[in-house]
């Protein structure tokens, strides 16, 4: 069966240039050259793009009987857009997917003035999370993390990655990866996982004793049982220090797992800095890096991952430097930071915090949530985050007919139809 999307509006195909390269400063925004204009179609096969051409080129060569309207004839599989936009399916790069509990009174903890730190040594934050995951089932974890990935891919998202980190401890460590390893068996999504045993430390144990189980005990059981792709490690002061990661990234590396950290979330640590003299893929948070550090990631292929949903739902001021990267051709993406204080996974909702509060084209922020963070994922023969040919049919339909229309909603869902590898797997109603 070969699928047909006609009628389209704008299509955001984001793939000037080196598709396996992220890209950066104004040609993020760049309409002439990142966007095909209305009135083309899109031909899929074997959940590839296979063309992409005028509407009427298109119909008049393969389905010249077709008058309109969504319906399978011959071998096709015929969707009619209605002049609505296409755009790329959407990428979270940073979500803490799977766990238990509940933190909704830390809210009003905030509002008395508790930091992020003092909530924590009342009992909040990660260690509260982490006691009742560790008491829930696996069974439970896999159900509501599935639910949770459905909500994701009705909101746009067709790849997202997926940390481990309220357990912290080897058995529930391995059990939450493994929850990991059954959706990305059984789901339509694109899921990558990673393991943050190093989030926080447990109750139990001291933070020497800890790294070492860390080091000797979760790193060997993650990568024999091939676990995660990547390592990740809570890097702020009062929790794991630069000295510290270096320790659990290096050994990390030593078995082949790449590394993906929280950074400069709260202070200025160097975090960043570090992130790039490692080799990480990511730095993530990144709100307060310096500029030195910034340039050197950008040289060094460290992605800067902003996550705005984050001192959004802290009450915080949303002043991250994103224009000061588009402006200096830093690369940056963006991602949603989903846990048990941001339960948001929306990427049109990241998006529009970006449009709506710092003033970033809508079509930067797409960059920032497809191509962009695909790249720290992907390896280059399996890239995603564009629509060209040849590559995977990962998209969505939004319901405006311009491709600004993605992050322009928030509280009402964008996204008309999403699409992984040529599958229609959510309709939505929309405005």
């Amino acid at each position: 069966m070969t699928t047909i999307i006609t009628n389209c509006g704008e299509i955001a195909h984001l793939s000037t240039g080196d598709i396996t390269k992220p890209i950066s400063g104004y040609e993020m925004s760049d309409k002439e050259s990142l966007v095909y204009a209305k009135d083309n179609a899109i031909i899929i096969k074997d959940g590839k793009i296979k063309t992409i051409n005028q509407n009427d080129v298109v119909i008049d060569e393969f389905i010249p009987w077709y008058e309109g309207g969504n319906i399978k004839r011959s071998g096709y599989d015929i969707i009619d857009a209605e002049g609505k936009a296409i755009i790329p399916g959407l990428v979270d790069s940073h979500t803490h997917l799977v766990w238990s509990g509940d933190r909704y009174n830390e809210l009003s903890m905030r509002q008395q003035g508790l930091s992020y730190h003092d909530i924590s040594k009342l009992g909040g934050g990660i260690k509260k999370t982490v006691e009742s995951t560790r008491n829930t089932k696996f069974s439970k974890l896999l159900s509501k993390a599935s639910e949770r990935l459905d909500i994701a891919m009705m909101h746009g998202t067709t790849t997202l990655e997926a940390k481990s980190g309220y357990g912290l401890s080897n058995n529930t460590e391995d059990i939450l990866l493994k929850v990991v390893s059954s959706l990305a068996e059984t789901s339509h999504c694109n899921i990558f996982s990673t393991w943050l045993g190093a989030h926080d430390f447990p109750t139990d144990k001291n933070k020497n004793e800890y790294i070492e189980e860390l080091i000797e005990i979760q790193l060997p059981n993650v990568y024999e049982n091939k676990l995660a792709k990547w390592v990740d490690v809570f890097c702020e002061p009062g929790w794991f220090s630069l000295e510290d990661t270096e320790r659990i990234v290096k050994a990390s590396h030593e078995v082949g797992l790449k590394s993906r950290l929280h950074v400069d979330e709260f202070v200025d640590s160097n975090g960043l800095k570090l992130a790039s003299e490692l080799g990480s893929v990511s730095g993530d948070h990144v709100a307060f890096s310096n500029d030195d550090s910034r340039n050197l990631a950008s040289k060094n292929g460290t992605m800067q991952t902003f996550l705005p949903g984050t001192p959004y739902i802290l009450g915080k001021k949303i002043d991250l430097p994103i224009q000061k990267c588009i402006d200096e051709c830093w690369n940056f993406a963006i991602a949603s930071d989903f846990n048990p204080n941001y339960s948001s996974l929306s990427m049109p909702f990241i998006g529009s915090l970006l449009t709506h509060r710092l003033d970033i084209n809508p079509l930067t922020s797409l960059v920032a949530s497809t191509r962009n963070p695909a790249s720290t994922l992907f390896d280059s023969n399996e890239m995603r985050g564009t629509l060209s040919i040849g590559s995977p049919a990962d998209l969505n339909i939004i319901a405006s007919s311009y491709i600004d229309g993605w992050c322009q909603t928030p509280g009402i869902n964008s996204i008309s139809k999403t699409m992984i590898n040529g599958i229609i797997v959510n309709s939505n109603k929309t405005i």
